[in-house]
């Protein structure tokens, strides 16, 4: 089976380095010197990696055959691709590959059912399960400790404890503008520049 483990940045000085924006757990397995890896476009491969350091807190690799900034600019935006065995799992039992999360149903802690996992977004703080609810209509749950409380593997469900208006809208913890003015007076101060606020969620 083959993941997507990152994504090749732009150029990083003159003599071929690129930047990468990491969507592995685990970097030093996927992601070390004489790794070969497929890639997306299928054309730009394959490549091994010759040597990695992380510089400024990203990661940085230089591939074979990759001399200077021209030739790494021209991979910029390449998914790099590595062969898993779907039976392989995360050395840390609290990491899961893409794989295994994904088509998880999505419940509440009480069992309500949210929906099903379709898509996992890798952004560079955080990843997002994109979940599709039974309606056809899609939510956006952060995948970390403090909403998702669960991954039952075993029972192929995934268990969050949402805050007020992730799920549901009408949730969401509203400032209105009365409420606003208010407070700067109490305060002493006029209202803001703009007047009123936007509804918020309190995530």
């Amino acid at each position: 089976m083959q993941l997507v483990v990152a994504r090749i940045g732009r150029a990083h000085g003159i003599k071929g380095e690129v930047t990468v924006e990491v969507r592995t757990d685990e970097p030093e397995l996927r992601l070390g010197p004489g790794a070969v890896l497929a890639t997306e476009p299928a054309s730009t491969g394959p490549l091994t990696i010759e040597t990695g350091r992380v510089h400024s807190g990203r990661l940085l690799l230089r591939f074979e055959g990759v001399r200077d900034r021209t030739a790494a600019e021209a991979l910029r935006n390449t998914l790099l691709i590595a062969d898993v065995d779907p039976a392989e799992l995360p050395e840390d039992p609290e990491e899961f590959y893409d794989h295994q999360l994904m088509d998880l149903d999505v419940v509440l802690a009480d069992g309500t059912e949210i929906g099903r996992i379709t898509e996992i977004t890798h952004l560079p703080s955080q990843d997002l399960f994109i979940v599709e609810r039974p309606d056809g209509t899609e939510v956006m749950i952060p995948f970390v400790e403090e909403i998702v409380s669960e991954i039952d593997l075993e029972e192929q469900r995934a268990v969050i404890t949402p805050p007020p208006g992730l799920i549901d809208e009408s949730q969401a913890i509203v400032v209105s503008t009365r409420d606003e003015e208010e407070a700067a007076a109490e305060s002493g101060a006029g209202p803001s520049e703009e007047g009123s606020t936007e509804p918020g969620k309190d995530v």
